[in-house]
């Protein structure tokens, strides 16, 4: 297939060109013609955000180290791009080598957040393929979606192919090694490549499910329809962390994270009950120092970065962070700046911050998510009044100038008393920092609004009312005001698009194209977001946005992503669910007695000792390391 040619024209009527040029330093090129599976993986947003996903590059890596498949990138062109591509009849093409993605096996997106929906059906519109996956055929590529934005799946159904559940590290391989003997096979009817792949451990094919309503709209079930396949299919999960990405591409422009990128740890268990993250990223696995050590220096090595950030759900809660933090700086003094990205609001934290802290001390960042300790207790946010006051004395007296707090408003079971309890702390807070500093101590504010996620103790709780979300945002601003903190906060009109698309079925397929045809692009971004747009698209597919908002489910009722096991037993979230409204806590099992929340085959060090394995696959067929449920059957395409 021939590249594209003479986008350079292109080029020079866009902002920021070096988002569509390619190039990059550590970017990986290969032989079209010598490959014989070619992979494009595309962040449906913005290059200067999608190049900061740490997921995408692994991926990336894994796919090009592998003899005669080819992965290269693509990303959402802004909408200067955009015009300028639909108005000369440019299709949407690769950085590596300006090959069109129609042109590929296989079209992979990572979905982080409900926000890039419409981005994905414009890219593929963009890429002259139908938008729908029923129009497509064998001559396409197999559209893929992954990520955590993935395992609530059925609102994109209309769209993708297939869905990788989990983490994509093993199943990639997986996928990839099967087009490779379905392309070597004569490829064949579509639809019988699908149920081959639905075979595979962690992958989720749509079509091959049918969802049944009740007479009020809600779900009644989402049931397989080809033999075989199971009723829940299963999030995959890797056994250790892979190795770390030491070859990441270095951009020719400022990312949202320009820096280097060390996975630490993946997964929390501090059981927060409104955190998705939390739940879906289970078992918690920890990368060891020596790692973290060898793959800093190759990645200085290989990037020329000075700033390392050390990624993880809660970075201080590594078991051994210390040792991390004192070989890094053993090895690269000052020389490093080191950045945690998550930390927990006590002390120890603070003297994680200040061990890691080389250039002056600005800013340190917590997130105590409520205003009130009886918020935070029914919320399983195990954090004190007096371990923020501590916290914020240490970050202070040891040179530290700027706090940041971050809060949710509209949580469940949340009074007024929780409201006024925000300010009482950011009062406090810098009460603290200008008996440290003087005028020089600054306290800022941020909150964002609370939304019910799927998979969370909190898919029981709804969306509170934007009317109500405005009053308590403009009593902050007003009071923050007077007491001489800075407050930023997020728009409520804007978060029930979010509610809407995050808690969605089926149905809400018809809503997301109509408002793409309607101009829906970008809808993160505060400049393209339009709520009466989608308001009609909403209307148009029949559907109203307070019935996925604002409607409370049953206990027992199923949700549209209930046919998701993400290994975490239903169960246990409805447990937490109750305590909550009892306002009781649940201990965090990583250093308590195993909670028993369900997920198997998990790290040795975290359950296997606490909760005999056979106890939670009783019953469950054999799951064979290589990720197969049925190996024998996958190139059987008869």
């Amino acid at each position: 297939m021939p590249a594209l040619h003479g986008l350079e024209s292109l080029f020079a009527r866009v902002q920021k060109p070096a988002r569509y040029t390619g190039g990059e330093w550590n970017s990986v090129v290969k032989d079209w013609d010598g490959c014989d599976v070619r992979v494009v993986l595309a962040y449906p947003d913005l290059y200067d955000i999608g190049m900061s996903n740490l997921g995408l590059g692994i991926l990336y890596d894994i796919i090009n180290r592998r003899e005669g498949m080819l992965a290269e990138r693509v990303f959402a062109p802004w909408s200067d791009m955009e015009d300028a591509m639909r108005a000369e009849g440019v299709p949407l093409w690769s950085l590596e080598t300006r090959h069109r993605v129609r042109d590929f096996d296989v079209l992979g997106f990572s979905l982080s957040y409900e926000g890039t929906y419409t981005n994905i059906l414009n890219m593929l519109d963009l890429a002259g393929l139908p938008v729908k996956a029923e129009e497509r055929t064998d001559a396409h590529p197999l559209v893929i979606c992954g990520g955590s934005g993935a395992l609530n799946p059925d609102a994109l159904a209309d769209f993708v192919d297939v869905f990788v559940l989990g983490d994509g590290e093993e199943t990639i391989v997986d996928v990839v090694d099967f087009v490779r003997e379905w392309k070597r096979q004569g490829r064949g009817n579509r639809d019988q490549m699908l149920a081959q792949l639905a075979k595979i451990w962690g992958i989720y094919v749509p079509r091959f499910y049918k969802p049944e309503y009740n007479a009020d709209g809600s779900i009644k079930s989402v049931t397989p329809t080809l033999e075989g396949l199971p009723a829940r299919v299963t999030k995959r999960f890797v056994q250790e962390l892979p190795p770390t990405l030491t070859t990441p591409i270095v951009p020719f422009l400022q990312t949202v994270h320009d820096r280097m990128a060390i996975e630490i740890q993946r997964g929390c268990t501090q059981g927060c009950r409104f955190c998705q993250a939390g739940i879906i990223y289970r078992p918690r696995l920890e990368r060891s120092p020596e790692e973290v050590l060898e793959a800093a220096i190759a990645l200085q090595r290989n990037t020329g970065y000075d700033e390392l950030s050390l990624v993880s759900l809660s970075t201080t809660d590594h078991s051994r962070i210390i040792p991390i933090v004192d070989g890094l700086r053993e090895q690269f003094g000052d020389k490093l700046t080191i950045s945690l990205p998550s930390m927990r609001v006590d002390s120890f934290s603070v003297r994680v911050a200040e061990a890691v802290a080389t250039r002056g001390k600005h800013s340190i960042t917590f997130a105590p998510e409520a205003g009130t300790e009886r918020l935070r207790m029914t919320i399983n946010k195990i954090v004190t009044d007096d371990n923020l006051y501590e916290a914020a004395e240490n970050a202070f007296s040891q040179g530290w100038t700027n706090v940041k707090m971050y809060f949710m408003v509209g949580q469940p079971t949340e009074t007024h008393e929780d409201i006024e309890g925000i300010v009482t702390l950011a009062r406090k807070v810098r009460e603290i920092g200008r008996k440290r500093h003087g005028g020089r101590a600054r306290v800022r504010v941020s909150t964002s609004n609370f939304i019910p996620k799927a998979h969370t103790p909190f898919q029981w709780a709804v969306q509170e009312q934007p009317d109500i979300l405005h009053q308590r945002h403009m009593y902050l601003r007003d009071a923050l005001k007077k007491s001489g903190v800075a407050f930023t906060w997020e728009d409520p009109e804007h978060s029930v698009l979010e509610a809407v698309l995050s808690r969605g079925d089926r149905r809400l397929g018809k809503a997301i194209y109509n408002a793409w045809e309607d101009g829906a692009r970008f809808d993160a971004w505060h400049e393209h977001y339009n709520w009466p747009r989608w308001q009609r698209a909403m209307a148009k597919a029949d559907l109203d946005p307070a019935f996925f908002a604002y409607r409370s489910p049953g206990l027992w009722d199923p949700f549209p992503w209930s046919h998701i096991n993400i290994g975490v037993t239903e169960s246990y979230l409805r447990a937490e669910w109750l305590r909550t409204l009892k306002h009781q806590q649940t201990a965090d099992c990583h250093k308590e007695p195993c909670n028993v929340c369900g997920v198997q085959n998990q790290n040795a060090d975290d359950c296997l000792n606490r909760l005999d394995l056979r106890l939670a696959t009783k019953g469950k067929p054999p799951i064979e390391r290589k990720g197969l449920i049925a190996p024998i059957e996958m190139f059987s395409l008869t």
